[in-house]
């Protein structure tokens, strides 16, 4: 099956309760572990990259092992551009044969979002691309995204409507109290989700597909393992997974999910070394990794998103 848009997944995800993951993939064991789950759970699944992967990578690596994993599986997959900072950085995307976008410009006044994006939207929309735009600001530190807890701010829902009218976007990512990164919450600090700007957005919109960013869970036995075997993330602290499930059987049709890959990848990592101490293989530690990876996304989409055997 080729790459396709996402119109399609949040139609029947908007309808059936559920979300489709958008997981963040840097290398091939990443990719290769998130598709195989998504094909075992037949789950729909978004692979979006993020401008400090496309530094790391390259856009061509990138591109082809993501077309190469589309061909090893018959489910349902969008290439997506995570956190596009301006139009030239969404062109560009565009032109390299992503089927959907994110242009953030969500850091700007109201009125320079709008302009901004329907640039995007315009440019995007005539080549059969798919975007989302943001209103509202996370806070939290991921690749090229740094806000701090001062500058981040809620999304109001009064300005939703008028925002997607005039840009077109077929998507919008609000702020509604997860944040980027591993390290959302202080221990002792209960997280909470504003359900009342979802619920009050979901009204303002109907049948229109929300996103939700920062919303990674960051799995506790995962940094157990990586302390153990000599990390050091104490206060790695994510959004409670109930939370997020009840978020997907709302207007939510978008989950991100970023941070959760990585402390796994390096939990298996950590734990290979300290029991394989003479492995020098990249072969042997990037397989765990790649298992690993692959469980915890079969996980999410069973027990989180809900999106299995939705493809």
């Amino acid at each position: 099956m080729p790459l396709v848009t996402s119109t399609e997944m949040f139609k029947k995800a908007y309808a059936g309760g559920y979300a489709v993951g958008a997981f963040n993939v840097n290398n091939m064991e990443t990719i290769q572990g998130i598709v195989e789950a998504g094909q075992e759970c037949r789950s729909p699944l978004i692979l979006q990259v993020s401008a400090g992967a496309r530094k790391y990578a390259n856009p061509v690596y990138l591109k082809h092992l993501i077309e190469a994993a589309v061909e090893t599986t018959d489910i349902p997959i969008v290439m997506h551009l995570d956190h596009g900072a301006d139009f030239e950085a969404c062109k560009s995307a565009i032109d390299d044969g992503f089927t959907s976008v994110m242009i953030d410009a969500s850091h700007h006044a109201f009125n320079e979002n709008i302009e901004i994006t329907k640039k995007v939207v315009a440019y995007a929309h005539d080549r059969g691309v798919v975007v989302e735009a943001e209103l509202g600001q996370l806070a939290g530190i991921e690749d090229a995204v740094n806000v701090k807890a001062e500058d981040a701010c809620f999304t109001h829902p009064d300005e939703v409507f008028e925002f997607t009218q005039k840009t077109g976007c077929d998507s919008l990512a609000i702020a509604i109290g997860t944040s980027h990164g591993a390290y959302k919450f202080k221990p002792g600090q209960k997280p909470q989700l504003r359900f009342d700007i979802l619920e009050e957005v979901g009204k303002r919109l109907p049948g229109f597909p929300i996103v939700l960013h920062g919303a990674s869970s960051v799995p506790q036995d995962k940094v157990a393992i990586i302390n153990q075997f000599g990390g050091k993330m104490p206060d790695a602290i994510g959004i409670p997974e109930d939370m997020l499930r009840k978020a997907a059987t709302m207007a939510v049709c978008k989950i991100n999910i970023d941070s959760d890959l990585r402390v796994a990848c390096t939990a298996a990592v950590r734990k290979h070394f300290a029991e394989h101490p003479d492995h020098f293989d990249p072969r042997q530690y990037l397989g765990d990794a790649r298992t690993a990876v692959k469980e915890l996304v079969k996980h999410k989409i069973v027990d989180v998103l809900g999106s299995d055997n939705k493809a």
